[in-house]
């Protein structure tokens, strides 16, 4: 072990008697009852919680938890039940598979019943999912489907009279219902016998239809080549195009809705009032359809279900809007897109009346300095809900309809997000702070977000967090080169002392267009570097969100993407040493994606830092052009929208291998194999200069195809060497070795705790 990192293994018998009720929304202060500093091990240990839904009569939530296992490198999830009034000391667990799912409890219309699904039945690596149907009362959860290769997703009817689901492998799926009455013993119904699969689909408001989008096509020969092992993979394959069809549920009649061959349907949504479908159409175009940039190219549009009439809402180029949301009346839709429909700006929420064809779209929240999205409407369709980034908070805010003014609702130091179930109306709410990891809350109304005292907490998913010592956490603001005032988190070492100076670790976030927010744990592991007496530096840099569109623009063009961001993070930290709080001699660096793009910026441009860990960086952006699943963009950022055909020097200026010789700094690479995103010849890149460059360097490899590494176990390594790193060369300590990470192993699950509600 190595003598000073964090303690990788959590101790036996962790107190978890605190409680919380819901009239005492937050926990107690983590320092009151804390016994030790946070681990890397803990960090893998957190449970999260999801799917809530109210029960239609008010009185219970139902809601899922997912638990890692450490011991045995997987998580389960089960189901949970927790009374509105009496809060989480009422917390029931129904369901008990710990080496099998339970998802998706769906409460029946009269709340007599639920049904989920589960896969605690099949045997085999992936075992397929089937519906279960379970009494909150007592009793055994009982299996009423039997379908072969599983069920995908399920909903009742609006009318409570059938339960309508998915079944099959992807590529053979198609719709069937269970009668509600004598659900436990009745025989499935097969709604649909398409010729090709269903893909997303929705029962109508009026039960008697269903919405389903299939592909005009199959192509056999391509799914028969890769069952018989030829699996080679063709970039952007042609794929057929997909249309928006509806069932008769009665009748049990098919028609098509949609068949214009040169788009496919994507992002159906339903008014309530049955009258109207939005959708988005995406290009018939094997280019945009394929790759993550394709939803800039689609568009909007509206069909009446009365006439079958299709109306095109926009017609924009590169710009991508979101799907419809109709007001509770059907009267009105909104969607968001960029600021006067322009490419890389902000967006707003834009509104026209539903029924009146060709309304122009009028814009709301044009006077705030911020993008929006909409979370849900108002019964009375007169405001429309967004949860908006301020800073380094996330607030809900209200956006008047009519003038298109906005007014915050809560004013938390913390992240906040509400939604609203579509079937009761319960807003839900997801908090966290530097002290709450984050948990699950009911509001009896929208007023009641700004008073947390008013909130309903429904589970405490992480009650260990109260045992941590944790590093008290600051927002902080500085004048970078240019006199703009930059914002970002300071997290302090645990048991601070003012009157000394610390090692600093600056944790560079991604995106460029993120942003560091006040929430539990914040960027990589910081309360894990404050239990260790390191200050976290965690930098809103130019580029980021949240600080207004300009602060995020003002690293777009030739020559600006790195300067003006590179400077804010510098001015950062010496802002930080003017403080009295960083040591000058003491300082490390680290980031994944953009995060590990500045970190290679930062280790061409100065020598200031003791150590850097470069995750997932580019090092040339002309390769990595054609290398990436993104290519928009960077075209923007680097040169005003052109190509690196029509000139390289853009390109190649804002690239940090360029300046590659100027390199002193010893650096530790991380790579996903596969990584979509910025490919893993982008490190090689870096990593051979290194060597060549005599420069110490370490290069670590994940195994996947994902932009971040995918398994926990290879997350908790690259923690603990990476820490390892900034200790040998900061602190002079030894250097990393697997000894570190295997002792995790011996006793690593005891930290669980064992009751979300204690």
């Amino acid at each position: 072990m190595l003598p000073s990192l964090p303690r990788l293994l959590s101790p036996v018998g962790l107190c978890l008697g605190l409680l919380a009720s819901a009239a005492r929304p937050m926990p107690l202060p983590a320092q009151e009852a804390a016994t030790r500093p946070m681990t890397f091990l803990d960090m893998q240990l957190q449970r999260s919680a999801g799917s809530p839904t109210l029960s239609p009569d008010g009185v219970h939530v139902l809601y899922t938890l997912r638990v890692p296992s450490w011991q045995e490198a997987r998580s389960s999830t089960d189901i949970y039940l927790v009374s509105v009034a009496e809060g989480i000391e009422s917390t029931r667990q129904l369901t008990f598979t710990t080496d099998k799912n339970e998802n998706s409890p769906t409460w029946s219309p009269d709340g007599s019943f639920f049904v989920f699904t589960s896969n605690r039945d099949g045997s085999g690596a992936n075992p397929p999912s089937q519906l279960f149907v379970m009494r909150t009362d007592g009793g055994e959860a009982k299996r009423i489907t039997d379908a072969k290769d599983g069920v995908a997703n399920f909903e009742f009817t609006h009318d409570g009279q059938w339960l309508v689901y998915a079944a099959g492998k992807a590529e053979e799926r198609q719709l069937w219902a269970l009668p509600v009455t004598g659900i436990e013993t009745a025989a499935p119904v097969q709604l649909t016998k398409h010729q090709t699969p269903v893909g997303w689909w929705r029962t109508a408001p009026d039960s008697r239809a269903v919405y389903f989008i299939t592909p005009d096509t199959v192509e056999t020969d391509n799914r028969m080549r890769k069952e018989k092992k030829f699996t080679v993979q063709v970039r952007n394959e042609p794929e057929p195009v997909e249309h928006l069809w509806v069932l008769d549920i009665v009748a049990r009649n098919e028609r098509r809705l949609t068949s214009e061959p040169s788009y496919s349907v994507r992002g159906v949504t339903l008014s309530e009032d049955g009258r109207w479908i939005g959708y988005r159409a995406t290009p018939n175009d094997r280019y945009k359809r394929n790759i993550t940039e394709s939803g800039m190219h689609d568009d909007v549009y509206l069909l009446e279900t009365a006439t079958g009439r299709i109306e095109r809402l926009t017609d924009n180029k590169e710009i991508g809007e979101s799907s419809v949301s109709f007001s509770p009346d059907g009267s009105m839709m909104a969607i968001s897109a960029p600021n006067d429909w322009t490419y890389f700006r902000d967006d707003k929420i834009w509104v026209r009346p539903t029924a009146d064809r060709g309304a122009a779209w009028r814009k709301l929240a044009g006077g705030y300095d911020g993008s929006f999205d909409v979370a849900f409407w108002s019964d009375d369709g007169r405001t429309i809900y967004a949860n908006v980034g301020v800073k380094v908070t996330q607030q809900v805010m209200a956006i008047d309809v009519k003038d298109g003014s906005v007014q915050p609702i809560t004013q938390v130091r913390g992240v906040v997000s509400v939604n609203r179930e579509q079937e009761t109306g319960a807003l839900f709410v997801n908090f966290t702070s530097p002290t709450v990891s984050r948990d699950l809350y009911l509001v009896d109304r929208v007023a009641d977000l700004a008073r947390q005292e008013a909130w309903h907490r429904l589970m405490e998913a992480n009650p260990q967090v109260s045992q941590f010592e944790l590093g008290s956490t600051e927002e902080i603001e500085w004048r970078s080169k240019d006199g703009k005032t930059v914002g970002g988190v300071l997290v302090k070492p645990v048991n601070y002392d003012p009157h000394r100076r610390y090692p600093m670790i600056v944790q560079i976030h991604g995106g460029p267009a993120g942003v560091y927010v006040m929430s539990f744990n914040t960027g990589s592991g910081s309360q894990v570097y404050a239990g260790g007496g390191y200050a976290v530096f965690l930098p809103n840099y130019r580029g980021s969100v949240s600080y207004g569109e300009q602060h995020r623009l003002d690293i777009v063009g030739v020559g600006n993407y790195f300067q003006k961001g590179y400077e804010d993070i510098i001015t950062g930290v010496d802002y930080l040493i003017e403080r009295g709080i960083a040591a000058p001699d003491s300082l490390g660096v680290m980031g994944w994606s953009a995060g590990g793009h500045w970190s290679n910026w930062i280790l061409t441009h100065t020598n200031r830092f003791k150590a850097i860990s470069s995750g997932a960086g580019a090092m040339n952006w002309i390769s990595m052009y054609a290398q990436s699943d993104v290519q928009r963009n960077r075209a923007e950022y680097f040169a005003n929208g052109k190509l690196p055909y029509d000139g390289f020097d853009a390109y190649w200026d804002v690239s940090p291998l360029k300046y590659i010789k100027n390199a002193r700094t010893p650096t530790m690479i991380h790579v996903v194999a596969g990584d979509p995103r910025v490919p893993r010849p982008q490190s090689e890149e870096l990593h051979m200069a290194l060597r060549q460059l005599g420069v110490p360097t370490e290069f670590y490899v994940y195994p996947g195809n994902t932009h971040g590494i995918p398994d926990p176990r290879n997350r908790y390594a690259k923690a603990v060497a990476e820490y390892a790193w900034f200790e040998h060369w900061i602190r002079g300590r030894p250097l990393f070795q697997w000894k570190d990470v295997l002792e995790s192993l011996s006793d690593g699950d005891e930290a669980a705790p064992s009751n979300p509600g204690r």
